[in-house]
Formats: C-alpha cells, sequence, structure tokens
C-alpha cells in the first residue's frame, strides 16, 4: 500500500503551506468554531515570528454563509451558491483579520481560481503576490474565489475542493511542506468507522491505487472534500518531491508537533528525498 515501517524524518520546513477544512472551523450546527480559528491564528503567528514562510489555505465561505443567512442547506442554484459564498468569506475574513491582528501578525487575502494558475502570466503575477506578502512577513489567507468559479465547458475555473488548491498552492511555491487538516487523525488501512481493528498509518511513499479504491467520501454538508481529494492532493506533492502530512484539525497546535519533526498524523513522504 506504499506504506514503510520507518517514518523519515523530514528537515526543518521554511515554507509551509497549511490547510484546515470546513469540518474543523464550522461546527456540525452551522456555528463557526472560533476557537478553532482563534487557535489557529495564534500558531500560524507564532511560526512566522520564528522565521517561517506560512500560508493558509482555508475552507469554509459557503458554510459560514448558509449560517449568515439562516440556511439549513445549500442552494441548488448556482448563482445563489456564489451568492452565499460572497456573504460568508466577507465574514471569514472578518474575523480571521480579528484574531490575526491580536497576535499582531498582518494577513492578506488571496482568491483564486483554477484558470489563473493555469495561464503562464497570471500564474507568475500571483506566485509573485505570495512571495511579497511573505517578504513583508504577512500570511496569505487562500481561498477559491467561487463567486466566478464554475466549470463551463473547457473553460476550467474551479479546483473541485480546497484539498487540491492547497497542493496546487503548495507545489507552485516549493513549499517545504504541506499540512492538511481535516476531522480525521490521519489516513488508515481501513475505514475506522466501520473496521474497528484499522490500523493508522504513520508514513506512506506512494498513493497507489490500490489505496485510493479504498478511500471513502465526504463525511459533512458544509465540505466538499473526502479522503480522496486528500490522497489527490497528497499525490500530487508527492511527484513534486516534497512532504504532506495528513493530521487532525481539532486542535491547531498539533501543527508545533508537525513542525517539531513529531509522529503526528500520516506523513507522505517520497522514499528518495528530491535534492534540489
Amino acid at each position: 500500500m506504499g506504506e514503510m515501517s520507518q517514518r523519515p524524518y523530514f528537515l526543518d520546513p521554511k515554507r509551509v503551506v497549511v490547510k484546515i477544512g470546513t469540518s474543523s472551523l464550522i461546527y456540525p450546527d452551522g456555528q463557526l468554531n472560533l476557537k478553532t480559528m482563534d487557535e489557529l491564528a495564534f500558531v500560524l503567528s507564532a511560526a512566522c515570528k520564528k522565521g517561517r514562510e506560512v500560508i493558509l489555505v482555508s475552507s469554509g465561505a459557503i458554510g459560514v454563509g448558509l449560517n449568515q443567512m439562516h440556511l439549513k442547506k445549500r442552494p441548488a442554484d448556482i448563482a445563489a451558491q456564489q451568492a452565499i459564498a460572497a456573504i460568508g468569506q466577507n465574514e471569514l475574513m472578518a474575523i480571521f483579520n480579528q484574531r490575526f491582528a491580536s497576535y499582531g501578525q498582518q494577513i492578506g487575502q488571496v482568491l483564486l481560481t483554477h484558470d489563473v494558475m493555469d495561464f503562464p502570466v497570471s500564474r507568475q503575477n500571483v506566485l509573485n503576490t505570495f512571495d511579497q506578502l511573505m517578504a513583508m512577513h504577512a500570511i496569505p489567507i487562500v481561498n477559491e474565489n467561487d463567486t466566478v468559479a464554475v466549470d463551463e465547458l473547457d473553460h476550467k475555473t474551479t479546483f473541485g475542493d480546497n484539498d487540491q488548491l492547497s497542493a496546487i498552492v503548495a507545489t507552485s511555491l516549493d513549499a517545504d511542506l504541506l499540512i492538511v487538516l481535516s476531522d480525521i487523525d490521519g489516513l488508515y488501512d481501513a475505514d475506522p468507522h466501520k473496521n474497528p481493528d484499522a490500523q493508522a498509518l504513520s508514513y506512506v511513499s506512494a498513493v497507489t491505487p490500490e489505496i485510493l479504491e479504498a478511500a471513502g467520501g465526504s463525511s459533512t454538508r458544509f465540505g466538499t472534500g473526502g479522503m480522496v481529494t486528500k490522497l489527490k492532493a497528497a499525490a500530487r506533492v508527492l511527484g513534486a518531491g516534497h512532504q504532506m502530512v495528513l493530521a487532525n484539525g481539532e486542535d491547531p497546535k498539533i501543527i508545533f508537533d508537525i513542525l517539531a519533526g513529531e509522529t503526528v498524523g500520516t506523513l507522505f513522504a517520497p522514499a528518495t528525498r528530491v535534492e534540489d
């Protein structure tokens, strides 16, 4: 299954992309998890102040928008979904801005669509913006631009989910490490909800067809991702010769442990390190 017995120790990462899922930011009843947002701001601010370059990919715009508008489910209409996302993204960033400011940390919003990353000129402009934000010791907070992103004929604008977005950002920026925080502890050799004997995998060197086939679907009405999207993100990161950790985002302080090289969640890393 691509799993190896000995987990490699990754080098102290300087540039880190952190992706947090909707399930970590929003309670099942639709309310924002302000405690998680505050702890995330604290941890990432501390990492930035220690000299790391940090990028946050945050889901949750539609989920927050649904709660703001007192809606119990997503509207079927695309334009209505995009309007909900516009409302939610504004609220999400307002809270992030408040929480990061309390730790003296500047942030900047970057909204992306797939075509922007596909077209060489716009892609380079975006990467220049990321570099400048980090040079200013600001933390870019990234989300898909849901207000304009739709799949239309052969004009691909959507990333499909923020797991893919985070992997594209991480590989495009040559990040040393992608940390994906979700409502799961890591990758298991079987579905832990169905099989009590399922074992967590500490280290995976390759995302095989068998691993993808064994992965399940999404678990919440607010989010779009599931284990398959996380494995595809891991495959992209592995293909670029970099590393990804999948861990539980219930307590964002777990990021401190990950950055310290402790055995947390599942580490996806090439069996042989790709040198520059």
